[in-house]
């Protein structure tokens, strides 16, 4: 096992996914498998080795360091050092890792690479952000399934790098009855009661909109309510009625500048799409330098 692997089982994503991943968005990038960057090609001897920094040109959170140094692997740079540790807070300028190769692997792995990298960083920057919005509450923010298609993995490890927590990982893991199978079983009680008769080892968790549908739901057996766009005074209604039963997920329309307004109503847990779904990225860039200078004291040299 190599030590990449070592580090994506400590992330908790799987190896063989992480592989396919990179060899899809390379192979995207090139044109298929047997492509070629042919601006490298045609401008840079094939013998030529230097060296390249990641460096933040934004402050935010890192993750997806090694996901990202698979890709310069794939490609043929296979020598690097890492400076920080996913999870860890940077500034403009800092150095998340060099690595050393011929240049045209660096050059041909360069965007590929960050555009892993940047997007998980983007993630888990915006969650710190809540994570840091709601500490002492009590309460912890998660992500949904609103995630980037191909990247789920990616992008659930940045929440949990940012300092969230992971919901469900897809429809296969958590039944979760919504509006729609309320209305097609035709009710809480009738939608829990199948679920349960039919994968009876799979946790359930219920949406509901009124204090009364929350009574439904705990009293057909749930231990988990998602509490849909309720303000905080019906958030804390909620838990007075229900809240020493189960756990309690606020959930729909949050936003940031409120978020530690509906914490406090004693919830126990508050889902963000956006964590995923509008996280900007955090601005990583790639400077090429002269393999024989020094980390300390090198011309850098911007590309785009």
């Amino acid at each position: 096992m190599s030590s990449l692997d070592e580090q994506f089982l400590a992330a908790g994503l799987d190896p063989a996914w992480v592989r396919d991943l990179v060899a899809r968005s390379l192979a995207e990038d090139l044109g298929g498998p047997d492509g070629v960057d042919v601006t490298s090609v045609a401008t840079i001897p094939a013998d030529q080795v230097d060296v390249v920094d990641l460096v933040a040109r934004d402050s935010g959170v890192v993750a997806g360091l090694s996901v990202g140094l698979a890709v310069f692997e794939a490609a043929g740079a296979t020598d690097w050092t890492v400076l920080v540790a996913d999870g860890a807070s940077v500034r403009r300028g800092d150095v998340l890792a060099t690595v050393t190769g011929p240049t045209r692997a660096l050059l041909t792995a360069e965007r590929t690479a960050l555009n892993l990298l940047c997007r998980a960083s983007g993630v888990a920057t915006h969650t710190r952000s809540w994570a840091e919005a709601i500490e002492g509450t009590g309460a912890q923010v998660l992500d949904t399934r609103k995630t980037t298609p191909g990247l789920r993995p990616l992008e659930k490890y940045a929440v949990r790098a940012g300092g969230g927590t992971n919901k469900r990982m897809g429809l296969y893991d958590v039944a979760m009855i919504k509006d729609n199978h309320k209305f097609a079983a035709g009710s809480i009680t009738a939608a829990f009661e199948a679920v349960r008769a039919t994968f009876p080892e799979v946790p359930v968790q219920v949406e509901v909109d009124t204090v009364a549908e929350a009574v439904e739901a705990v009293d057909a057996g749930a231990t988990f309510l998602l509490l849909d766009n309720m303000e905080p005074d019906l958030l804390r209604e909620v838990v007075a009625a229900v809240g020493a039963k189960v756990e309690l997920e606020a959930t729909g329309g949050l936003t940031l500048d409120r978020a530690r307004e509906f914490a406090e109503t004693g919830v126990d847990y508050l889902s963000v799409g956006g964590l995923t779904h509008s996280s900007p990225i955090l601005d990583i860039a790639l400077d090429l330098r002269p393999r024989q200078e020094g980390l300390h004291g090198a011309a850098h040299h911007r590309r785009r």
